[in-house]
């Protein structure tokens, strides 16, 4: 089992071959380890301070060149002791130069780091809260500048403040109420001397405030999955291509030629949107085509939502429901219809562009983003977010009904508050399970 006293090390710099490549170590005490790898240099390592160097193999030549930066304990990303060499980023020196350093550090048990590691310690060390260690993922993976944003604010501690705010409000209230628990001869009116409504009143406000902006995050965070579906000939293609400013699909006037799905990301308005195109829907005995039918219907029905493309003036064919949808008829170029949103489906010619900006706006309402304003407060949020704001809202709900009660419910006000506290406890860590937290990093990359 590996401990988390165990020095660890790992090439922190993505695969392939780049003109830095990264190398970075943590633990306790490192001297020895510096020592080795760098010779005399060693002496010279000021803490945040670069140093131009050589990095050392066992016979004391050269593995390559580059800057050693030392972090001492406890100003340091982990929290412990970080060394970090920089050198060239060529996939060979860098597994050498990691070789190297496990070869000096086995004494110690310096061992390769585990994926997410080094935030998960610097979660551990009181470095990072919970929310902000997954800010880093968020960051790294970020699709859009939106999104990279919304994670910065989170990374910066944004979402933990707000939510540590609220707990400490919801914890206050929750307090003097069990006072008046512990003291009932005191014959006075808590729930009135205290405001305790007035002060629950706001701390919902707050907390919808707070699921507003994390909502917008998520979104932002994992984008929106939309299936085009329609029959073969109605323009599938031909609008992804619009949609996307690019051919990336091949448009022929034969039925059929997209058997396979082709997906494209677009960014409307700071969101992103994963467009999937999908084979057309018709009866036929061509077993490859009959795959990408089946294919059509399961991106379908994953998807968040799906885009119904009908030609315009044709019989629309009735199809299973598969969720949201938003009916979309195309060529309106050749019927002389309009462009533009009537009865909630969207009017255009994929050909010409007339109404993709109609198109581009719904699909921004039917994902319930705000836009790009608002998506300069949003903070980027998980599943996870989301559901303990959801199951805080709940708990203030009831803690609103047992005010409501007056004195004979205080038991249940303070509980409800509680549980509220507990719910926001588990964005920024302060209530977490080792099984949460093995989820959590377990997504990260090596040497993150």
């Amino acid at each position: 089992m590996n401990s988390e006293l165990d020095p660890i090390a790992a090439i922190a710099t993505a695969p392939g071959r780049g003109g830095i490549g990264i190398v970075r170590l943590s633990g306790r005490d490192l001297a020895a380890l510096a020592q080795g790898l760098l010779g005399t240099a060693a002496a010279r390592l000021r803490p945040r301070h670069a140093l131009f160097t050589a990095f050392l193999d066992e016979q004391g030549h050269a593995i390559d060149e580059g800057l050693a930066l030392l972090f001492p304990a406890p100003h340091s990303y982990t929290g412990e002791t970080v060394l970090e060499l920089q050198g060239h980023g060529g996939p060979v020196v860098l597994r050498l130069l990691l070789a190297r350093c496990l070869e000096l550090g086995r004494s110690i048990g310096l061992r390769v780091a585990e994926p997410g590691e080094f935030t998960r310690r610097a979660f551990l060390n009181d470095r990072l809260d919970l929310a902000q260690a997954e800010a880093v993922a968020d960051l790294i993976d970020a699709g859009t500048a939106a999104a990279a944003r919304g994670a910065l604010r989170s990374l910066q501690g944004e979402f933990s403040r707000a939510a540590q705010a609220l707990a400490q409000e919801l914890t206050e209230l929750r307090a003097l109420t069990e006072a008046t628990l512990d003291f009932p001869e005191e014959e006075i009116d808590f729930l009135r001397a205290a405001d305790a409504a007035g002060r629950l009143d706001r701390a919902t406000r707050d907390l919808a405030q707070l699921r507003g902006r994390a909502a917008q995050g998520a979104l932002l965070r994992d984008g929106v999955q939309v299936a085009l579906l329609g029959a073969p000939n109605v323009g599938k293609s031909s609008l992804l291509n619009a949609l996307a400013g690019a051919e990336v699909a091949i448009v022929t006037e034969h039925p059929g030629t997209t058997r396979d799905r082709v997906e494209r990301v677009i960014e409307i308005d700071g969101l992103a949107f994963n467009i999937i195109d999908t084979a057309g829907i018709r009866d036929t005995q061509d077993p490859v085509e009959r795959l990408g039918i089946a294919r059509s219907h399961a991106a379908a029905a994953e998807a968040d939502l799906v885009i119904a493309l009908v030609e315009d003036g044709q019989e629309q064919p009735a199809e299973a429901e598969l969720g949201p949808r938003l009916t979309v008829h195309n060529k309106i170029d050749l019927t002389g219809t309009a462009p533009g949103v009537r009865d909630g489906a969207v009017y255009l010619s994929a050909r010409t562009g007339a109404g993709i900006a109609a198109l581009r706006t719904q699909l921004l309402l039917r994902a319930g983003y705000s836009g790009a304003a608002q998506g300069e407060t949003a903070i980027l949020a998980r599943a996870r977010h989301l559901h303990a704001l959801d199951r805080a809202h709940g708990h203030l709900q009831a803690a609103a009904l047992h005010c409501a009660a007056g004195a004979a419910q205080l038991e249940l006000f303070a509980e409800a508050l509680r549980l509220a506290t507990d719910a926001l406890g588990e964005i920024t860590g302060t209530v977490s399970t080792e099984d949460l937290l093995g989820q959590i990093f377990g997504r990260f990359c090596i040497g993150k």
